[in-house]
């Protein structure tokens, strides 16, 4: 049921918000990235929403969704000068969804959606909030909403209109700004000596309420009990990434309109720039012209898809480069992916291809054991002939059709290792306009090129793989291409993948965590003669060799746990009793333990597909439980080529160098010894005791306390407290594997370029006297690797001047202070020469590193200082005089007592200002 605004401080809605606080309701983290959305001409098109299957099928919801999206594309075509609107907009519903007139989804996945509709977050309850972790001007996520945002018109009372809203979103999600207002430092003192509110514009006015606020004696700033309340109708326009709940806001802060000095996240991520600069000049979408002709919600157009059962066909290469160890591997890793990554109720198809293609097994739907080992039972054993890939992948078409004649929203899973004996050109349409999603395996080093672009034809993943048993990594790259509607509680999750070659021990450890323990499988595949297993569980049990089920013809031990597995560390020692060295490996998948709790999952990726060297690439690794942070675990990334580099990179959640925030669980690094070749990618996590949840907060729209409104103040109900105190996990293991990447240097050269040290992004100042104490965290040689030679420091009282002008800037050289190694804590004071230092002095500083090739990195998030020397009560002020400047309310006592009101029932939602207090500015209060 739809409920009006007149309904706002209803009980129950204010009970419905507060009682968010202790939900035990969590989201799903997916890393899809924005690289479906195209730009077409003016109009984006390939934006795909989806709805997570837990929420319930309603008419209501889907009307709701597509107003927002025609409301917004008006809105988003002012807001950025005539340049953009939505063109073309698709809407994924869940597959148990039974009573509309759905079209067949095609390429649309729930993994890849740019906006996610689900239950509400633990830690947001139902604010909008976008995944954001790039540097500025990159691609966010996605972004998340939850049906009662979008059902409960109430909420437009405390985030906005939300056609604004999403546009903000947007702002995060297509151009990487950043939010343009602070809950942290919510006042500050500006160069000029007033006291304001963080915000963009400066022209957005707010008053203050029944209490006075109180400033800090130390900062001069109101207390922590403070809150800015904006005017709701002010005739100001800016910005949309600062309060688009007000009713005039429609546009995004130019450079005319900018307030460069408020402690922002777009000032301190985007260099202090105007949010309209970085979307004209930085963002994907840079140089765009403007129309000149208006657009309207008819411009709009919006489809809704299904998906229904997942169709895929294993297309593998039996061509004779492909026999002897090949063959073998091939059917080690697709037997695991049969027998445990590929899901219930799918249909599964596999056909062989070399100088002629030849069908293995028709569709077949999986709905038990036997179904499982009838596919593997027709895996091909032998090779030999050409590689003839079109035919091959003409009748995996024939095959798909099968259940009901159409490829459409179907996944095809090609792997060779060689080149094409025919032209690939030549099937290009036909797989780009099937409808299917094409993932590609390149097998060793010679498998043929155009692979990649078949997959990023279809939205499809590219593997890149080694050849051997030792690296796991085919059967690492056949586990990544499990799929998820949302539904965690059916993926599949690799607890662990190693392997060795060795002519004695191997040995290791993985972690079984309360999140897991259904379907436990431990797999093991050897080379050439079964070696000693044996198996400790956390109880002490042993396992040995002989409870094994032993497949001979593929060389494969499996054993599966019954029930849920033993939570705690299991220990694995495999002993090679042949009489030479042989590659041994294991692989431990399982699933969720319960529906009720979601597992702890990884996600790793690079921020791009393909290299030429001119700039670093960054790998990322998410480690969430359904989206919650997990914190502190070791994460390790390993990239190897098929030209033999290989690069094991720890990866960092300190928000510094590549990595955007301190504990938000993604995990990241630069990666900079760059070589030519086609690169894989997989992370390892671990952790022992020392990881936790955290509830870190994204990027996302501002929750209004209250407004002024026709001169009178208007309260909302509390924004639901968020627990800040991280919660333990217990030990956990986790092996994912990211799609592959290519890096193409210019010919000539003759190894990784040179790079910069990584710009410092957290540098923090304070003021102790007269003495500046800055401290940052240390960038690298190289980006965020190995030591950078020297620091250069500047500070300035024109903030403009140190932006622009660094060496123009007054120069501290501080030669005393050696960097220190990457991801150390820098400090470092100083006394600046030539001022004196008055009350209200405020001085800008800025910090760069250099290496030593004397390449300089990009000057620091700039901080401020003000001096502040509290002075005596002022008189009493006159009633005559007019507040001009911002004002603020002191609302600790008001909304304790607004909120017991609530919930008896009495209900005082507009409070009258007292003109004694209308009249104060808060920056002439003591």
């Amino acid at each position: 049921m739809l409920l009006d605004s007149g309904h706002r401080r209803h009980p129950a809605f204010i009970q419905r918000v507060m009682a968010l606080q202790t939900s035990g309701l969590l989201f799903v983290v997916l890393l899809s990235c924005t690289a479906g959305i195209q730009l077409d001409g003016n109009g984006y098109t390939g934006v795909l929403f989806a709805i997570n299957p837990s929420i319930s099928e309603d008419p209501a919801l889907l009307q709701r969704i597509e107003n927002m999206i025609q409301d917004a594309s008006v809105v988003l075509y002012g807001a950025v000068e005539n340049r953009f609107y939505f063109k073309e907009v698709t809407i994924l519903v869940p597959a148990n969804w039974t009573e509309g007139n759905y079209s067949r989804a095609k390429t649309e996945t729930y993994e890849k959606a740019n906006v996610i509709i689900d239950e509400p977050n633990k830690s947001y309850g139902d604010e909008p909030y976008t995944l954001q972790y790039g540097q500025c001007g990159e691609p966010g996520q996605y972004i998340h909403l939850t049906p009662d945002f979008l059902l409960d018109d109430r909420f437009i009372e405390v985030y906005g209109k939300r056609d604004k809203v999403f546009v903000h979103e947007w702002g995060h999600l297509r151009w990487g700004l950043y939010d343009e207002y602070s809950e942290e430092q919510p006042f500050y003192r500006s160069s000029m000596g007033t006291l304001e509110a963080t915000r963009c514009s400066k022209e957005i006015q707010g008053r203050h309420g029944e209490s006075e606020c109180k400033l800090d004696a130390t900062t001069g700033l109101p207390t922590s009990d403070c809150k800015f309340l904006p005017i709701k109708d002010a005739p100001v326009k800016e910005s949309i990434m600062s309060f688009p709940f007000l009713d005039h806001v429609s546009k995004f802060c130019s450079n005319e309109t900018h307030n460069a000095e408020a402690p922002t996240r777009q000032n301190q991520k985007c260099g202090n720039r105007a949010a309209l600069d970085v979307i004209l000049k930085s963002s994907k979408d840079a140089n765009t012209s403007q129309l000149s002709t208006p657009i309207s919600k008819q411009n709009t157009t919006i489809k809704t898809v299904q998906r229904k059962r997942r169709v895929v066909c294993l297309t593998l290469d039996v061509s004779g480069s492909m026999n002897g160890p090949r063959i073998a591997l091939l059917r080690q890793a697709a037997t695991l992916f049969l027998r445990t990554t590929i899901e219930d109720t799918a249909a599964v198809g596999i056909v062989q291809f070399s100088s002629s293609p030849l069908i293995l097994k028709t569709l077949t739907v999986i709905d038990g054991e036997q179904s499982r080992e009838e596919l593997v039972e027709v895996l091909p054993t032998t090779a030999n002939g050409g590689t003839n890939i079109c035919p091959g992948i003409d009748k995996a078409f024939e095959v798909m059709k099968g259940d009901d004649g159409s490829t459409e929203g179907d996944e095809l899973i090609l792997l060779t290792d060689g080149e094409a004996s025919d032209n690939l050109n030549d099937c290009r349409d036909r797989v780009m306009n099937s409808g299917a999603r094409v993932h590609t395996i390149a097998l060793g080093p010679s498998a043929d090129k155009k692979l990649q672009d078949f997959a990023n034809l279809t939205d499809g993943i590219f593997h890149k793989s080694a050849d051997s048993i030792d690296s796991n990594a085919l059967t690492d790259a056949f586990a990544s291409l499990a799929t998820s509607d949302g539904n965690l509680a059916q993926q599949t999750i690799q607890l662990e993948s190693a392997g060795k070659r060795t002519t004695d021990w191997f040995n290791g450890t993985f972690s079984v965590d309360w999140t897991v323990g259904k379907d436990t499988v431990i797999t093991i595949v050897y080379e050439a003669s079964m070696p000693k297993v044996h198996i400790t569980s956390p109880s002490g049990l042993s396992f040995s060799e002989s409870r094994f089920d032993h497949d001979t013809k593929i060389r494969t031990l499996s054993f599966k746990v019954q029930g849920i597995a033993k939570n705690g560390e299991w220990h694995y020692s495999l002993f090679n009793q042949g009489t030479s060295a042989q590659s041994m490996a294991i692989t431990v998948t399982s699933r969720a333990a319960s529906a009720d709790v979601p597992p702890i999952t990884v996600r790793a990726h690079m921020n791009q597909k393909s290299a030429d060297g001119s700039k670093a690439m960054v790998v990322y690794a998410a480690v969430t439980q359904k989206g919650l942070p997990v914190i502190r675990a070791n994460v390790t990334a390993t990239l190897e080529s098929d030209n033999g580099h290989k690069e094991e990179l720890p990866l960092l959640d300190n928000g510094a160098g590549a990595d955007a925030f301190r504990h938000d669980g993604i995990y990241s690094r630069y990666f900079t010894k760059l070589n030519s070749g086609r690169y894989s990618l997989k992370v390892r996590v671990q952790n022992q005791d020392n990881g936790m949840l955290s509830a870190h907060k994204h990027s996302g729209v501002l929750y209004i306390s209250g407004y002024v409104e026709n001169g009178t103040v208007v309260l909302n109900p509390p924004k639901p407290p968020v627990s800040q105190q991280p919660v333990e996990v217990g030990s956990f293991t986790r092996t994912a594997t990211g799609e592959s990447f290519v890096v193409e240097l210019p010919p000539g050269s003759t190894g990784p370029p040179a790079f910069p040290p990584s710009k410092i992004t957290d540098l923090r100042a304070t003021l102790e006297g007269e003495n500046i104490t800055i401290t940052w965290t240390a960038p690298g040689e190289s980006y965020d690797q190995g030591t950078a030679s020297r620091y250069h420091i500047g500070w300035s009282e024109d903030l403009a001047l140190l932006r622009s002008n660094f060496n123009d800037s007054h120069l501290v050289d501080p030669w005393e202070l050696k960097p220190q190694e990457v991801g150390s804590t820098e400090q470092y004071s100083f006394l600046p020469h030539n001022l004196s230092m008055t009350n209200g002095t405020t001085i800008f500083v800025a910090v760069l590193a250099e290496n030593a090739n004397s390449l300089r990195s990009d000057i620091s998030n700039i901080e401020q200082v003000v001096k502040f020397i509290a002075a005596p009560p002022p008189p009493a002020p006159s009633l005559e005089e007019e507040s001009t400047n911002v004002v603020a309310i002191a609302v600790g006592v008001t909304v304790a007592v607004f909120a017991i009101l609530a919930v008896g029932g009495i209900i005082c939602s507009r409070i009258k200002l007292f003109r004694r207090y209308d009249v104060i500015p808060l920056s002439e209060r003591p």
